[in-house]
């Protein structure tokens, strides 16, 4: 049976429903209509005092209908897939946009599974058993106790997702696709004469359990969560003040996300709340610096075959060699901009509207190596893992906390510290970095994003890179 065949079957619908459900969805003089079919399956465990304390199974089947009617939209859901329920939907979505205008038209075109293919795989984690995913738990809880008397707890977490879309559009796009997912984190808490620290690291993929067989053992997994968490023990209280800052490669890259990725999301910058609003062509950063967003990476976490609008997913070249070459764009803002779809559009689920979002979003490597770029700081920070932070879209602002740092003290890497923030904002931080290293690395798969209240799978990256100068909020009195 094809493959489109068992997505229909998943939702119950013909071709000539979902042409009834545009329709009725254009009914009040919409531009355009678009139905977001998704099944999605999720397995969550937790493995925490040595014994399996939570899994959850949940399974979500819903339809989403947008309609577009020049800058308004209308949205509406339903968890019911029977007829009388997707038309409402349809209507509510139709009536919340509507125009005196004269609708769109309507036309089909085959349901088609994009040729590229960027997470092939002979099983879906979903029809992975459960004795499996537990089992890599025990792996990692035992290595991370073993790796230290000093670890005092492990908590170890296995979840996995297999999400099947299908989309359907006025313009006639009918495109499906079935997206896997899986993450493993641990963390570890260790402790000393009353001291007490933790560390944490996770991997994952668009990939099933062979992942964590292959290139990130969950024991590898569990000894750096430990090794973060025996390292705090004995680290200094920070130092404060402006210094100069080297970020490590690879999971540092989730500054750059934050700070300065999403101010180059479409929405922000047409409605002029984005500190880069208006300044493409413009120098922005220096020019060291090429950022680019590339959702068709096989296999990572944030690449995806085609987006939550069923466009191809691209790589796009945000700045280059400093200058501002664009904005990440979703339909509606490319409609109202005039600017090229860039395959961004996305959504939590069939319950949220989608919205310009990131998906691997990285600094392309430079000409120095790594060692360089060390030797020639004086004094100075040296990030190498990130935890929470805050950044205001706005002006660009944030303010990041460092879960593992390090002294640089004559060109070399000393204590390690703990307590240090960097404080900044986006656009003055990327003109101030003077060095970037040859050694470009992609977070390993855990990535998190949150935007207006939807929470996406996304990646990040980054070589070493120095930083003229960064405020650090530090400990040490």
């Amino acid at each position: 049976m094809p493959a489109s065949s068992v997505f229909f079957e998943s939702y119950g619908v013909t071709t000539s429903d979902i042409e009834n459900y545009l329709s009725a969805a254009l009914d009040r003089g919409g531009d355009y209509a678009d139905l977001f079919f998704e099944l999605r399956i999720n397995h969550s465990i937790a493995l925490e005092e040595q014994i399996v304390k939570t899994a959850t199974k949940a399974v979500n089947l819903g339809v989403g209908v947008r309609v577009l009617s020049g800058e308004k939209t209308g949205y509406a859901y339903s968890e019911n897939l029977d007829r009388e329920n997707i038309l409402k939907a349809a209507r509510t979505a139709a009536y919340i946009a509507s125009s005196s205008r004269s609708g769109g038209k309507l036309g089909l075109a085959a349901p088609v599974h994009h040729p590229r293919d960027l997470y092939s795989l002979p099983v879906t984690p979903a029809e992975q058993a459960i004795t499996e995913k537990i089992a890599l738990l025990v792996q990692a809880d035992a290595a991370a106790r073993s790796y230290d008397p000093r670890i005092r707890q492990v908590q170890a977490s296995f979840v996995d997702e297999t999400r099947h879309i299908l989309l359907a559009s006025s313009d006639g796009r009918y495109v499906w696709d079935l997206q896997p997912m899986v993450r493993m984190n641990v963390l570890c808490v260790a402790e000393e004469n009353g001291n007490r620290q933790s560390g944490q690291q996770g991997a994952g993929g668009r990939r099933t359990l062979e992942i964590f067989q292959e290139a990130l053992d969950p024991r590898a997994l569990a000894r750096e969560a430990a090794r973060q968490a025996i390292l705090l023990l004995a680290a200094h209280e920070a130092p404060a003040g402006p210094m100069e800052v080297v970020l490590g490669p690879g999971w540092p890259g989730i500054l750059l996300h934050e700070a300065i990725g999403h101010g180059l999301e479409a929405d922000f910058n047409r409605k002029r709340t984005s500190a880069f609003a208006g300044l493409v062509g413009q120098k922005v950063a220096s020019e060291l610096c090429t950022v680019v967003d590339d959702g068709t990476l096989p296999f990572r976490r944030g690449s995806l075959n085609v987006d939550d609008e069923g466009n191809p997913t691209t790589e796009t070249v945000l700045i280059e060699n400093g200058i501002l070459k664009g904005y990440l764009q979703d339909r509606l803002s490319s409609k109202l901009t005039g600017a090229p779809v860039t395959g961004n559009g996305r959504r939590q689920g069939y319950d949220h509207i989608p919205l310009p979002r990131m998906t691997n979003t990285f600094m392309l490597a430079g000409q120095s190596t790594h060692e360089e770029v060390i030797r020639s700081v004086k004094k100075g920070l040296y990030a190498t893992h990130f935890g929470g932070g805050q950044v205001d879209i706005t002006s660009g602002k944030f303010v990041f906390s460092a879960s593992e740092a390090y002294l640089i003290e004559d060109g070399k890497i000393t204590v390690p510290v703990r307590g240090a923030t960097l404080i900044g904002d986006g656009p003055t931080v990327l003109r101030k970095v003077t060095m970037v290293a040859n050694d470009l690395q992609l977070d390993q798969g855990v990535g998190i994003c949150s935007k207006d209240g939807q929470m996406v799978p996304v990646g990040v990256g980054l070589p070493t890179i120095k930083i003229d100068e960064i405020t650090v909020g530090g400990t040490r009195k």
